[in-house]
């Protein structure tokens, strides 16, 4: 894809959708689709993780939802507002049942979003500023911010109710912690509202759905039965997409995109994605763990953070690795994210010479040993763009130790709970991705990653390094609740400036979303990468 269409189509500020609908009726089938990795747990909150996400948003459903353009429409909630600005209120939808006929009521949303704000769940930064959430009746439920929070409904959409006396009974009330490898029967059973159910779970295997048919919403699916695998290989895939034995595939190699489009009956379906994908240094401790440097952080000292910034060459991973299927950026949010400045998204010079002489200055005239934490199976060429760094890290004299995992071992490995953010991170350097999914708005990240992580604020969850500025943390906290829009752009752009100047992070790129299918699929592609099954049809 060239840069120049990746711009255009950022453009659209709500998300960038690809429809593709046939004139003539489809008839019901089997939709057979595989991924790279798995969705790692059934439970909706164990993992802020697209893939888990979009995954168990087709049985768990929220109380608003995203259309097809990215908009907040009613799902179970049919009204919503706020009385006053500290409070939102929600209408509930009557006559919803769980899959098990259990009927939906207000204790299940309050006993959900409880749930998704407490001990094992991976989204307790989607209510940082809820003080109370309380039943009024069967069908009303109201929500105490300790500020006005514009967006909360917005960061609800990622919230799938749960059925109170189901997680009850199944001693489930609690999110299984996967940080620490735990499971309990929400783990691998599910008991949602949503347009499909559960039949057959094998993890790491394949995952078997077949449609709700009590959903109080009208199908536009004519699915009979969908059938998720697992194809960790890349050649395995691609040969099944192209042999018919699956019907998609939800990430695509970039090496094979031509290949499969010159494919009759093939098809390559393209969207630039709203993620970045970064690296991340840890500053927080005073001794990184798999480093040679004993009794101090080189990540510390802003001069290795920016040496490091510059002996990665976003251009040549652009070029060798992504094969063109990218776009570099400077900033952590891209086009079409709310609060994304142009003007700054300006990358400083590369050069190992200039890398060299600020690792001198540091006192690493050597460089140093360090390692480097990537996942093999969750983004674009993951491992291959860390391998990539590993070698341009070591023409200035850096020896990177690089581990790549499965991103089950490797997002338990370096990320956080919302009560262990004072736990010193486990890891050296690491690759990450981030979509501001739940607002598309550019405070999300600066809320996830960049304000100091607390157990108290519970803000900075998935600020896997522990950076850390007073003054970007104030302005965060003002962009938060300010409703000036002149004011909160300054606000917003002088806190990207902190952030650039101390070179908190390496942003790489935004990578193109690229899926393929047969041609008688028909689905939504929007640019959060959610992947809504509500909309296939089989032609």
């Amino acid at each position: 894809m060239r840069e120049g269409q990746i711009l255009k189509s950022l453009l659209i500020a709500a998300g960038v959708v690809v429809a593709l609908w046939a004139a003539t009726p489809a008839t019901a089938a089997t939709f057979k689709w595989a991924n790279s990795g798995d969705v790692n747990s059934m439970d909706p909150y164990a993992r802020n993780e697209t893939f888990l996400l979009t995954f168990t948003a087709n049985i768990y459903e929220p109380l608003v939802r995203h259309d097809r353009k990215l908009q907040l429409e009613p799902a179970l909630a049919v009204k919503w507002g706020q009385p006053k600005p500290d409070i939102w209120h929600f209408d509930l939808r009557h006559d919803v049942k769980f899959h098990d006929g259990t009927p939906f009521t207000a204790d299940d949303v309050v006993f959900s979003l409880k749930r998704a704000m407490g001990p094992g769940s991976n989204l307790t930064g989607n209510f940082v500023t809820v003080k109370e959430v309380r039943k009024v009746d069967e069908f009303t439920v109201e929500i105490d911010t300790k500020y006005p929070d514009p967006l909360l409904a917005d960061k609800l959409q990622q919230i799938g109710i749960m059925s109170k006396v189901w997680a009850e009974k199944n001693n489930a009330v609690n999110t299984a912690d996967m940080t620490k490898s735990e499971e309990n029967y929400a783990t691998r059973n599910t008991n949602g509202t949503g347009p499909f159910v559960l039949k057959l779970r094998e993890p790491d295997v394949r995952t078997v759905l077949a449609p709700n048919p009590t959903w109080w919403d009208k199908p536009e699916h004519n699915l009979t039965e969908i059938i998720f695998q697992r194809i960790g290989n890349d050649a395995t895939l691609v040969a099944a997409l192209l042999s018919g034995e699956i019907d998609m595939i939800y990430t695509v190699p970039t090496q094979d995109t031509d290949r499969i489009s010159k494919t009759a009956g093939r098809r390559i379906i393209e969207t630039p994605e709203f993620r970045i994908v970064f690296l991340g240094f840890n500053t927080q401790v005073d001794e990184l763990p798999e480093s040679n440097i004993k009794g101090k952080n080189p990540f510390r000292d802003k001069r290795v953070r920016e040496a490091f910034f510059r002996a990665v060459d976003v251009e040549a991973i652009k070029r060798t690795v992504m094969r063109g299927q990218s776009r570099p950026t400077t900033l952590m949010v891209g086009e079409g994210i709310n609060g994304y400045v142009k003007e700054l998204d300006v990358r400083p010079k590369i050069g190992v010479n200039e890398s060299k002489k600020l690792l001198a200055e540091a006192g690493y005239p050597n460089g140093f040993e360090v390692g480097l934490d990537c996942p093999n199976d969750r983004y674009v060429k993951d491992e291959q763009i860390c391998q990539a760094v590993t070698a341009m890290l070591a023409r200035i004299g850096i020896k990177v130790n690089l581990l790549a995992q499965t991103r089950a071992k490797y997002f338990a490995k370096i990320l956080r709970t919302a009560t262990e953010m004072d736990k010193p991170p486990n890891t050296d350097f690491y690759m990450l991705g981030w979509t501001p999914g739940a607002t598309y708005d550019v405070h999300n990240v600066f809320e996830q990653l960049l304000q100091t992580p607390s157990n108290v604020t519970k803000k900075g969850q998935f600020n896997s390094g522990g950076y850390s500025n007073k003054r970007l943390d104030e302005l965060a906290d003002l962009m938060e609740r300010e409703t000036d829009k002149a004011k909160r752009e300054a606000e917003i752009r002088e806190a990207t400036k902190i952030y650039l100047d101390d070179f908190a992070y390496i942003p790489l790129h935004q990578q193109a979303l690229i899926w393929a299918a047969k041609d008688n699929v028909e689905l939504v592609q929007p640019a959060d990468n959610y992947f809504p099954l509500r909309y296939v049809r089989m032609k």
